[in-house]
């Protein structure tokens, strides 16, 4: 899972997607596929964005900025997928219900109107077209 953008300054994104639904409208979802959270990288820090239904939790990790966290997820039975980061936009996202998906495709940049749900995203950012 190597780096998503060129420089070296450029922070490395990475979207992970589990399988656990506390909300009973979850379970409609792909199984393995109901939630989805980013992983951030700058180099020194890890930190976690994860867009939960009451609020969003962002964790700085106290680890070692070589530590596999991807790798981790991945080895916890988990799809990890890594993601390019679109800045210097200058359209408004398309208007969309405010989901994980949507707050993960916000923070790559990604306006894709047709991606809703995390097995969507999953398949969008694993496509040979996504590396591009």
């Amino acid at each position: 899972m190597g780096a998503c953008r060129p420089g070296a300054d450029a922070p490395r994104v990475w979207v992970v997607f589990r399988g656990e639904a506390e909300l009973w409208w979850l379970r409609l979802l792909k199984p393995g596929f109901r939630h989805c959270f980013a992983l951030l990288h700058d180099g020194r820090h890890w930190v976690i964005v994860d867009p939960l239904s009451p609020f969003t939790d962002v964790s700085v990790l106290d680890l070692p900025a070589a530590f596999d966290l991807p790798g981790w997820y991945h080895g916890m039975g988990m799809a990890v997928a890594p993601a390019p980061v679109r800045r210097g936009l200058t359209r408004p996202a398309p208007w969309a219900p405010f989901t994980c998906v949507e707050a993960i495709k916000r923070r790559l940049g990604l306006h894709a109107p047709g991606v809703l749900t995390p097995w969507q995203l999953y398949r969008r950012l694993t496509r040979p077209a996504a590396a591009a």
